[in-house]
């Protein structure tokens, strides 16, 4: 294996691979992988992406014939000529991420490339599809190569790319980003110098979109650098192209900020600045004049030689590979093209060191040397304006990628507080209507209001709290706003009589804080007011201006709409889970056989289809039933509501739990075929479910169980030992054609059997055998009941941030006594009937069942009766003593008996009738030795009192 240093190919430590593998299981990877593709990770994993789910949004309002694509048209085509023929994209995106132009050098690729790789319309911002070139460039702000496993999204693991922003030379905004896209094997460095070389002339390109006086000022510093003396050509280098030398654009931001003021103070000057973590850089000012007589200030800054060591790229002092030469070779000056020694730009990146047009000595890492770069240029009495007005736009930039990053209201309320403080204001408070937390639309905006936010530089500001209702008279500044839809400016509040007039003890509190002014905004999307944004300021002197307002306004635009989707999402959400929830059990049915307890907690990212049930069957037995229906929404709630359904239906059948996870498997794939036209037009179709299906008998203890492609239970044993039992896998429901297999298991009294999803245990961000594990531990305390033990398994087991929702299953066996149960063998001879009738008579008298002799002795009469002429031996009788008395009459047969009318002219017939009408329930179940015909009777004769059972046979038809 072979590595190129800092570009992140597989080295012969652990490559990106193994790394990302190892990141992806919640393994330590520092200093395996470089930082800024390990902070994008992170973030990406932060914000809830997989590798598989990556899920590119598409945009149709996109500027196709703005400034930034007439500037690159003409080098888009260049670099398409000089590409041809080759495996290579370029693409140009814009500052939100979406693919504005594509271009290709072998034509023919845009026939085999998904529609994400060939169609201009997708957005590759981080948040939407994790580490990649696009995406990570606009969040580090320069030049970014991603290698392969680099990638966080699957699809993109055999490319490569490279990326850079370009910038507004003159405001340094970040207009778009170029990048160049290439399989891993046709890695070059010197594809980085092609990329620089491309943006600059695009970013200069830009530069003449610009006024004829920023112009002008810029190419007077050019010119001046490039006739200097020998000493300072030595420092012509810019900042942008120094952040890997520590300077990122926080710095810059301060630097600018600094800058401002030399602009204004129109001397010559020096300042040293602080920057975080102890650097020093220098700025220097000095007057400027254009050739048409305008007058300027140029501001450098001058860093210090421990921050100017800039690793010289690998192509600088190398001969260029054969594609480099063929990219860099001199043909055709490119569009737009300016003098090689101008750094093209007021505040960004300059060409690095090494490169073509750059003094040599920029690769120096002589102590003494120092870096220079151009950090503003500008007239003075204009500068600070131009300043503000970029910082408006480098805040709404920020703000375009760093609110709404989740689907959850009140944490974009807090995101919109986050940017706004201290940039904007110095305090905020965000209310929104009760309607809007919940996901819903809201009728009137103006009543319900929750404060929902409040954020600022300090915490000691009399601010109504959050999280209580808010009731505004409508004379505030904030219910003004909502009436009209339009933000209300108070530069005064001491002035604002109706925002006193709401509680003047308290706006004096706030006046006492020196909070002097006031910027309310309605958050409106699709012309819906979803709440107000107030802004307050008080540390800085200067009121609120209207370009504040503007400001204020824009950025409560951008949230409202972030705002609104998550407010849908939530609604959606609560729907789907008010879904689920109505189809999950609400209560168990009584039973003895177990004590039962369950669990549902839904996806962090949405509600899946992961269901239980618990279902008395026949002879005291019962049913314990989880499923996981794949998918997730309302797709996979209702596909587990039909399921469930159908599973309680077939268990009342009295089938074993592989026959009835069969009729399951066959009704899936019968759904599936169902579903195919629905997926064809873009519905989500069913893609599988698994289910695992218990059977326990407190009469012997056994447990009999089967699976189809679920985690197989928890078994906890009266004295704390916690197994997981072999238990055939199956295949998933809806494969076909594959058979079930049962295991059976004797629990003893007291123990727990534990059924779960896989949405427990299984997690991206764990280990499974630590997760197993963990269930271990908390399950080994069989002396709690199964509520403590749900408790305790999801406050240990369950992850911080579930990815699928889980379902939860505890049921403690119970044994049904000896001496309730009492089994007879019948002679098949209809004398023996009496005989049997009156064992039974005895065994009720012993029971305290006197009332319900007579009604028993004439249902058990008539099954065995029907035993003895139908079936054949040897045939038992058994009665069990539970919450119903259940008599059950087994022969070796496999017929079943039918419940017929009898005609007044039959002589037979009346017999199952009789059953029938004496028996609360009755039914068949089949053995492997035959079928048990059995009948459930209340513990007290039918009506309660005397008389009762004679009117039973009132409508029964004369013999």
């Amino acid at each position: 294996m072979w590595e190129v240093i800092g570009m992140g190919l597989a080295g012969e430590g652990i490559g990106p691979a193994r790394a990302r593998e190892q990141f992806l299981r919640e393994g330590s990877v520092e200093g395996a992988v470089r930082s800024p593709i390990l902070n994008s990770w992170q973030r990406s994993r932060s914000l809830g992406l997989t590798p598989e789910g990556c899920e590119l949004p598409f945009r149709q309002d996109l500027d196709l014939d703005g400034r930034l694509v007439r500037a690159a048209v003409p080098v888009l085509d260049r670099l398409q000529s000089r590409f041809a023929g080759r495996n290579m994209n370029v693409s140009l995106a814009d500052g939100r991420g979406a693919v504005l132009q594509r271009r290709f050098g072998e034509a023919s690729l845009v026939r085999h490339l998904a529609a994400i790789q060939s169609v201009p319309g997708f957005v590759f911002a981080e948040r939407f599809g994790g580490t990649n070139g696009i995406g990570l460039a606009l969040a580090e702000r320069q030049l970014i190569n991603v290698f392969g496993a680099e990638h966080f999204a699957e699809r993109s693991q055999s490319s490569a790319c490279a990326a850079i922003p370009v910038r507004d030379l003159l405001s340094g905004r970040i207009e778009g980003v170029l990048c160049l896209g290439f399989p891993l094997t046709d890695a070059d460095t010197a594809l980085n110098t092609v990329i620089r070389k491309a943006a600059g002339v695009i970013e200069r390109r830009l530069l003449e979109q610009s006024s004829a006086r920023e112009r002008a000022l810029l190419q007077a510093y050019l010119d001046a650098r490039r006739h200097a003396p020998g000493g300072e050509t030595s420092g012509n280098g810019q900042l942008g192209e120094l952040a890997e030398s520590g300077l990122d654009w926080r710095d810059q931001m301060i630097l600018k900020e600094k800058a401002t003021e030399l602009i204004t103070s129109a001397q010559r000057a020096a300042v040293e600045v602080s920057l975080p973590g102890g650097r020093r850089v220098t700025l220097l000012s000095r007057p400027v004049t254009s050739a048409s007589g305008v007058e300027g200030i140029v501001i450098e800054a001058v860093l210090p030689s421990a921050h100017q060591r800039v690793a010289v790229p690998a192509e600088a002092g190398t001969p260029a590979t054969p594609l480099a030469e063929q990219v860099l070779a001199p043909a055709t000056p490119l569009p737009g093209h300016l003098p090689d020694a101008a750094p093209g730009r007021a505040v960004a990146t300059a060409r690095r060191p090494g490169t073509p047009g750059m003094p040599a000595a920029m690769g120096s890492t002589a102590p003494d040397s120092a870096a220079r770069g151009l950090v503003m240029v500008g007239e003075p009495g204009v500068g600070t304006y131009a300043v503000a007005a970029r910082r408006r736009l480098e805040l709404l930039s920020e703000a375009s990628t760093r609110i709404g990053t989740t689907l959850d209201v009140s944490r974009t309320a807090h995101e919109l507080a986050e940017m706004a403080v201290p940039r904007l204001a110095d305090f905020i408070t965000i209310d929104l209507p009760a309607a809007v937390l919940r996901g819903e639309e809201p009728t009137d905006p103006r009543s319900g209001l929750h404060r929902t936010v409040v954020h600022g530089i300090r915490d000691d500001c009399p601010f109504y709290p959050a999280g209580e209702p808010v009731d505004l008279r409508p004379t505030t500044p904030q219910l003004r706003c909502l009436a009209t839809g339009e933000p209300v400016l108070e530069p005064d509040l001491r002035a604002a009589t109706g925002w006193i007039a709401q509680d003047p003890g308290h706006a004096q509190d706030l006046l006492d804080h020196h909070v002097h002014s006031l910027i309310t905004v309605p958050l409106l999307a699709r012309g819906i007011a979803l709440g107000v944004a107030s802004f307050y300021r008080s540390a800085d002197p200067a009121p609120f201006g209207d370009d504040d307002r503007s400001l204020a306004q824009e950025l409560a635009t951008r949230a409202a709409i972030c705002i609104d989707n998550a407010r849908r999402y939530t609604r959606e959400h609560t729907m789907v889970l008010a879904l689920q929830r109505s189809l999950l059990p609400h209560s168990f049915p009584e039973q003895n056989a177990v004590e039962v307890a369950s669990r549902y907690m839904p996806a962090e990212s949405g509600v899946g289809g992961d269901w239980f049930d618990v279902i008395p069957l026949s002879g005291t037995r019962i049913a314990l039933i989880v499923g996981d229906v794949v998918g997730h929404g309302m797709h996979a709630a209702a596909t587990m509501g039909r399921l469930r359904i159908a599973a309680r239906n077939f268990a009342e059948l009295d089938l074993g739990p592989d026959e009835v996870l069969t009729h399951l498997d066959n009704l899936v794939g019968r759904l599936d075929r169902d579903e195919d036209a629905a997926e064809a037009a873009g519905s989500p179709g069913i893609i599988g479910a698994t289910c695992l299906y218990a059977i326990y008998d407190p009469t012997s203890q056994q447990c009999v169980m089967a699976r189809s492609g679920h985690p197989p239970p928890a078994i906890v044993r009266p004295d704390g030992t916690v197994t997981f039992p072999d238990l055939p896998a199956g295949p998933p429901l809806g494969l076909g054609g594959l058979p079930f297999e049962t295991a059976a298991f004797h629990l003893p009294e007291g123990s727990q059997l534990v059924l779960y999803t896989d949405g427990l245990i299984q997690d991206r961000h764990r280990d499974f055998d630590r997760a197993l594990d963990r269930l271990r531990q908390a399950l080994a305390h069989p002396d709690r009941s199964p509520e403590d033990t749900c408790e305790a398994v999801l406050r240990t087991v369950v992850p911080d941030h579930p990815t699928d929702d889980i379902a939860l299953l505890v049921a403690r066996t119970r044994v049904l006594a000896t001496h309730r149960v009492a089994t007879w063998d019948v002679a098949s001879d209809p004398a023996c009937v009496s005989g049997i009738r009156a064992a039974v008579t005895r065994q009720l008298a012993e029971w305290g069942l006197d009332e319900v002799v007579f009604a028993t002795e004439l249902l058990l009469s008539e099954l065995v009766t029907n035993a003895i002429r139908y079936g054949t031996g040897p045939i038992q009788v058994r009665l069990l003593h539970d919450r119903t008395l259940i008599c059950e009459v087994s022969d070796t047969s496999s017929t079943a008996p039918h419940l017929r009318h009898a005609a007044s002219t039959d002589e037979g017939g009346r017999g199952l009738f009789l059953v029938a009408q004496l028996a609360q329930a009755w039914g068949t179940r089949y053995t492997a030795d035959g079928k048990v015909i059995w009948a459930e009777c209340a513990l007290e004769a039918p009506g309660g009192k005397p008389g009762a059972i004679e009117a039973h046979f009132d409508d029964i038809p004369a013999i």
